[in-house]
């Protein structure tokens, strides 16, 4: 069985990517944890509803539209965190560095608490009756609380085989295998290959099958340097596929990279001579990474032409994002491989095409000019890293022309949309569009999607981006345009007591379904010790003033949660547990778990070797002196004074989870050291890299909101007199792709998501002629297209039934395995007999505890639960071998089965070795000795055609074509009956 369904970007003009994939048994798998820039909390209920069925969770591509709303769900969903995530090592570095930009960028991506969240607290307020929604955010993630969010992520490699553990409320997965395949889209990027029983399904969102410099695209042929003809046999005929649609009617630009390049070049040349500047706006962390590859490398070979033209890379993590890049140069293309091993190795410049310095003056720390020799790739000689709004600022103020490359994309967060809007006034500068941008939410058409649409319509241009060079710059016309600027402030009024209602209910709600209380809301009273600590922050108070406001806090919120908790209707039989003085519980009509008393039993999380070490348990002698960060040698502990105990004047409180002021004990300071370590901070490390172009190093750090606080929505109108442009560096297959490799996959299921309702359903209909034509005269089934909405399920099982069987002990025996692609293969000749379980069996099903019967009653019962409650017998078929009168009539049917599927190419190979000619002629075919041709029709079906003086016999001693026979059998595995 497997079931499809998406949850967000299926048909949608959302960018935003969210599927459900589920297997047999209950096994229920999400694919991506994407969000588009409005940031709507209600996109992600029904992620939310599905969060206590999840099993895996799996992720594709470092950017917003795959994993945007990945720190929000660690942080508000209780039980998100607990569900085991799989990704490639740069999706998990470059994700943490993009989402730490995205929060420090944006108010908005907090997300606003809906207004349904708010609607059963506001009726003691009538102050905010009548519509007025507040816009209160929710609580941020910290960049701590990212990086450990992130951290959580386990590692996976390309083509390694993996079986992932079960969340702790998942059923078995019973084998799940799980394989990362490289997408080309990305740095990391991924198409996941899920093999479940019969069910192997093969999920390819954005991928690129066309090489670059960075990225040496797609594995369907097998990657870089492996020119297959054939796509890779992991990958080939699966039961389903799921393939994005979008960029399906975007025809390639002719002459590929390289005019590519070109006409991206020449538009910042042009510019640059007549005066203008340039803005390119990207992503943060994965297509930036071919631009500034690009760029760095073109003010590296061409000083004349562009040398003094100064080159911004503007992102609040970009710093960070180039060290990860760094350090990830074996899942880049190979010539980057190469060019660092050059630079390594010390020769010198000639042998590089592209040579760069490191960021700043060009001078080693001995004072020695080293500008001339090669440096490694991404460590940035022209580009200069921007990563603070004041530098920003600094460099949109300076005079002459330049080129900035910010963040985001969409122009709707990030230092782009300043960027923008300073430069719009100017007919002289151009902002050039890397990829169509999409609509960030249903309501809002955002300000990249205006000049997509400004340009297409100008240009003549279709969303397949057909546009010759002359159409390529667009002039904007003095069109207008509305900015909508986010500002956080404080709560003020009846809106902090508002918030600390709806503290109280979700802190209940994550109460009842996190039973071991590891959450991460913060209380009211963090909400109101924040708002005093900024309000009053030089004034002292007193200890008792301290404890005295500490209890009217927690009376306070005891209060509220029992006026605002859950009802006891929707607490059930938990009400025994979350109530106090509560000690009877009406079981009469109830079902279920609802009869029983309730047991919080913590699980323990295990694996197949057994329980998980815990560090802490296998400290040395040494290591236990120190606990904590403590010295306990002396036999002295300092214990954390909570709220509401006595400390000392300069003693802070110890209580984790109070927002800013949390406690900096040992154990969290030896975490934040691990991070730091291997993660790197955000800017502390790059602060020093860019020392050396001018900026100061003592600027004043932004100001924030701390506690609780709303959104500020101010519009403003921008007049677009500068020039647009688009060059497609979205790094995304095109038609040409999409219409040669599905019909070399084959799959029985295609499922088609991830694009606008118009190129995917064009991509069907192209699909179902291309397949059509594909299975004339062909045997094959014909392969089912499905293109399902947002919330639709779509049936995409294999067309094949299987059974479940028990096999006798006398047939284990016999039985000779074939070892076939990696699964063991047997042919199994017996009698199926009906079996009902006896005692034994049962207890052994049970977990091995025979129970014991007393008395006819407890017999009666035990027989009818066997039966069922309609009467019915539960029978297990069991398969024995076959008795020995049919043994005779059944062995003239069994016949030998040959399983396996053998490429050309190596067969090719082993005659050649073997003292044979062969040679390919023509497309499949396969000549060898001039006399025998090998063919293939599909896979597992080899044709082996020969004239006459390929066989063996009077007058023709050649036997080829008996000696090609074997040595296709030698390659298949022979499974005898019987």
């Amino acid at each position: 069985m497997f079931n499809f369904t998406p949850l967000l970007g299926a048909q949608s003009t959302s960018a935003a990517s969210q599927s459900l994939l589920e297997l047999d048994g209950g096994i229920k798998i999400l694919v991506d944890v994407g969000w588009d820039e409005g940031f709507n909390a209600e996109k992600l209920k029904e992620l939310e509803r599905q969060i206590p069925t999840l099993s895996v969770i799996l992720l594709t591509h470092a950017t917003t539209a795959h994993l945007g709303a990945f720190a929000h769900c660690c942080k508000h969903f209780p039980l998100f965190t607990r569900i085991p995530v799989y990704a490639t090592t740069p999706v998990i570095s470059l994700g943490r560095t993009l989402l730490q930009d995205l929060y420090s960028s944006t108010p908005l991506a907090s997300s606003i608490i809906p207004e349904a969240a708010l609607s059963d607290s506001a009726y003691s307020f009538p102050a905010l009756q009548g519509g007025n929604h507040p816009n209160i955010l929710l609580q941020p993630p910290t960049s701590e609380e990212i990086a450990h969010y992130f951290s959580l992520i386990n590692p996976l490699k390309y083509s390694q085989p993996h079986q992932p553990l079960p969340s702790p409320f998942s059923p078995p997965l019973n084998g799940l295998t799980i394989t990362a395949y490289s997408a080309g889209h990305t740095l990391g990027g991924t198409i996941w290959h899920i093999q479940h029983g019969m069910e192997s399904v093969v999920y390819a969102v954005d991928w690129n099958q066309a090489r670059e410099h960075v990225l040496s695209g797609a594995a369907w042929l097998g990657g870089s340097g492996a020119g297959g003809a054939e796509v890779i046999e992991q990958l080939r005929r699966p039961t389903a596929m799921i393939c994005s649609s979008r960029g399906a009617e975007r025809i390639a630009l002719a002459g590929g990279r390289q005019k590519r390049d070109e006409l991206l070049l020449n538009m910042i040349k042009e510019t640059v001579s007549n005066g203008g500047s340039v803005l390119i706006p990207s992503d943060s962390s994965a297509r930036i990474l071919e631009l500034a590859y690009l760029l760095e490398s073109t003010w590296s070979t061409e000083p004349h032409s562009l040398g003094n033209t100064p080159l911004f890379l503007a992102s609040r993590t970009c710093g960070a994002t180039m060290r990860y890049a760094r350090s990830m140069l074996e899942w880049m293309d190979e010539g980057i491989v190469r060019e660092f091993e050059v630079a390594s190795s010390g020769q010198g410049g000639e042998d590089v095409k592209r040579t760069r310095s490191q960021q700043g003056s060009g001078r080693s720390k001995d004072g020695k000019d080293d500008a001339k020799k090669p440096n490694a790739p991404f460590d940035f000689k022209n580009v200069k890293l921007v990563e603070r709004k004041t530098q920003v600022n600094r460099m949109l103020s300076t005079e002459g022309p330049k080129v900035i490359l910010a963040s985001d994309v969409s122009l709707e967060w990030g230092f782009s949309k300043e960027a923008l809007r300073n430069l719009a006034a100017d007919g002289r500068n151009l902002v050039v569009l890397t990829e169509r941008v999409a609509q960030p939410s249903d309501s809002k058409k955002g300000l990249g999607r205006l000049l997509w649409e400004l340009w297409a319509e100008r240009s003549g241009a279709t969303k397949s981006a057909e546009a010759d060079e002359s159409a390529a710059v667009q002039q904007a016309g003095g069109a207008e345009a509305t900015v909508e600027v986010a500002q956080a402030t404080p709560l003020e009024g009846n809106e902090v007591p508002l918030y600390q209602h709806y503290l109280a209910q979700q802190r209940q709600l994550h109460n009842t379904l996190q039973t071991d209380g590891a959450t991460s809301l913060e209380t009211a009273a963090d909400v109101i010790d924040d708002r005093s600590s900024t309000s009053s922050e030089s004034s002292e108070e007193s200890d008792t003033e301290h404890q005295g406001k500490s209890l009217n806090i927690s009376a306070a919120m005891t209060h509220a949660r029992q006026k605002l908790g859950l009802s006891d209707a929707e607490l059930g039989i938990n009400i025994l547990l979350r109530r106090k003085n509560v000690h009877d519980y009406d079981t009469r009509g109830k079902k279920g778990r609802e009869k029983m008393f309730p047991y919080v039993a913590k699980r323990r999380r295990g694996d197949e070797f057994g329980d998980l070490i815990r560090p802490e348990e296998y400290l040395r002698a040494e290591e236990r002196d120190e606990v904590d960060g403590q010295d306990m040698r002396n036999g002295t502990q300092q214990k954390d004074s909570g709220v509401g105990q006595k400390r000392k004047w300069d003693e802070q409180t110890g209580k984790p989870g109070a927002g800013k002021r949390q406690a900096t004990n040992g154990t969290t300071k030896r975490r934040r050291q691990q991070e730091g370590s291997v993660q790197g901070s955000v800017t502390n490390d790059d602060q020093a890299e860019n020392d050396d172009s001018g900026e100061s190093e003592d600027e004043a750090p932004e100001e924030e909101v701390a506690g609780p606080s709303k959104i500020i929505f101010t519009q403003e109108t921008v007049r677009l007199q500068c020039r647009i442009a688009f060059v497609d560096f979205s790094g995304l297959h095109d038609k040409r792709s999409l219409q040669l490799l599905i019909p070399m996959i084959r799959p029985r299921k295609l499922i088609l998501v991830a694009g606008e309702q118009e190129e995917t359903l064009a991509l069907a209909a192209d699909c179902r002629k291309l397949i059509e034509a594909a299975s004339a005269g062909s045997t094959e089934s014909a392969i089912d297209v499905f293109t399902p909405t947002v919330g639709i399920t779509v049936d995409a099982s294999v067309d094949t039934n299987a059974w479940t069987v028990k096999l006798s002990q006398n047939i284990v025996r016999r039985l000779r395995w074939q070892n076939v692609k990696g699964l063991g293969v047997v042919a199994i000749t017996g009698r199926l007999e009906a079996h009902l379980p006896d005692e034994d069996d049962s207890a052994t099903e049970n977990g091995g505890v025979k129970k014991k019967v007393k008395g006819a009653k407890g017999g009666a019962q035990e027989a009818a639960d066997k039966n069922g409650s309609n009467g019915e017998v539960n029978v297990t078929p069991v398969l024995d071998i076959v008795p020995a009168s049919m043994a005779a009539a059944t062995r003239s049917v069994a016949q030998p089965l040959h399983v396996g599927d053998l490429r050309l190419a190596d067969l090719r190979k082993i005659m050649q070795s073997s003292g044979f000619a062969a040679e390919f002629r023509g497309e499949g075919t396969l000549l060898i000795n001039g006399s025998v041709v090998v063919r293939k029709s599909g896979t597992g079906r080899i044709e082996v055609e020969s004239s006459g003086f390929g066989l063996m016999g009077p007058g023709r001693p050649d036997g080829t074509f008996y000696a090609v026979k074997r040595k296709i059998y030698e390659g298949l595995a022979v499974v005898a009956g019987g």
